[in-house]
């Protein structure tokens, strides 16, 4: 006999809670966990197409972790020097970018040539700011003995949980399944199946989406000659992932920093422009649709309140989790509102016949 609805409400709830508790409390601890099982997740089916081959689920695993340490050996010896080279010359040049910006300001509106200026004081002291404490934050941050170890830490537990949780990823999805309570065991399994295709399809196609025009971003403004085009490429990549805004800050960097750069040169200006352009155009009409597809159910206004509310509330390990778990209660809501459809709650008695609604 299964339990009374408000009985089994109260043992969910208590393990909602406890998990949140959890989660807020050991948040730090759990991140190499959570960037872990993420890679198992995102890698899984490459392990499975490898296994349809003819490969066991070990050899698979093996290929898929030598091939992604080569990877990352290449990107740590090519990509990285460069990238914290080009970040640091950013911020020594954030002063001689803001009196440019001033320069031009003052030119066409000429109220703003007095020193007194609040914009002109703004802008100068902004530009020290950054050359003064941009620099020396970055250098902390790669010299901190604490942040050194959390990313020793970081580069050692978590390809370790990950390629563990890739070998087993199968069976501990049976086992799941095998615990589930026998009463709600389809309904759970067709929730469960219902979110891993939602996450299946933002996580991994917005990564792919990230990755291919982050790369092709950096190629194409630094073929241009644009400076940090290194670092714009990077930061509207990783920014994609949040709608909008990526093409948006990655946008504004580039152009602003190609009107200073290229100032007169206008042929080099709309070169940048057409990139972003170009690169907005690709990702709206081929490679959004085609690698995330239009039925993932995440709206972007529920996606950054998600990202909101859980880093604000969890930190960065919030925001790892606040993607899965916007689309665990999507899916959830709209199972709600379905059951909440189908019920006398909703339909009442409008369903009854009405004999005088008849003749």
């Amino acid at each position: 006999m299964a339990l009374p609805v408000r009985e089994q409400f109260k043992y969910w709830g208590a393990a909602a809670a406890i998990f949140f508790l959890l989660l807020f409390a050991l948040g730090d601890q759990l991140l190499p966990f959570f960037l872990g099982a993420a890679i198992a997740y995102f890698l899984d089916p490459v392990a499975d197409w490898l296994e349809a081959h003819g490969l066991s689920r070990g050899a698979a695993t093996g290929i898929i972790t030598v091939t992604a340490i080569v990877i990352f050996v290449l990107f740590v010896l090519l990509i990285i020097p460069n990238l914290i080279e080009q970040a640091v010359q950013l911020f020594k040049a954030a002063p001689e970018i803001a009196r440019n910006i001033s320069t031009f300001l003052s030119e066409r509106f000429p109220s703003l040539q007095d020193e007194s200026s609040n914009v002109r004081q703004y802008l100068n002291g902004l530009g020290q700011t950054i050359s003064e404490r941009g620099g020396a934050l970055l250098n902390s941050a790669l010299t901190s003995a604490a942040s050194l170890l959390n990313i020793v830490v970081l580069f050692v537990i978590v390809p370790v949980v990950a390629v563990y949780m890739l070998l087993d990823w199968d069976r501990m999805v049976a086992r799941v399944d095998q615990l589930l309570p026998r009463d709600h065991a389809p309904v759970i399994r067709c929730l469960a199946k219902e979110i891993d295709q939602t996450l299946a399809g933002f996580i991994r196609g917005m990564g792919t989406v990230c990755l291919i025009l982050g790369t092709y971003y950096a190629i194409a403004l630094m073929s241009v000659g644009l400076q940090f085009g290194l670092v714009v490429g990077f930061v509207a990549g990783l920014l994609t992932f949040i709608p909008y805004v990526g093409a948006l800050v990655g946008g504004a960097l580039a152009i602003g920093l190609a009107l200073f750069q290229f100032w007169g040169e206008w042929g080099w200006i709309i070169a940048v422009a057409v990139i972003f352009m170009v690169g907005q155009v690709a990702e709206g009409n081929i490679l959004t649709p085609k690698l995330v597809g239009e039925s993932v159910g995440l709206h972007p206004v529920w996606l950054i309140l998600s990202l909101t509310v859980f880093g604000a509330i969890f930190g960065f390990v919030g925001m790892l989790v606040a993607v899965p778990m916007a689309a665990s209660l999507g899916v959830l809501v709209r199972f709600l509102i379905g059951q909440y459809q189908l019920s006398l709650l909703y339909t009442g008695l409008s369903d009854s016949a009405d004999p005088k609604a008849e003749d």
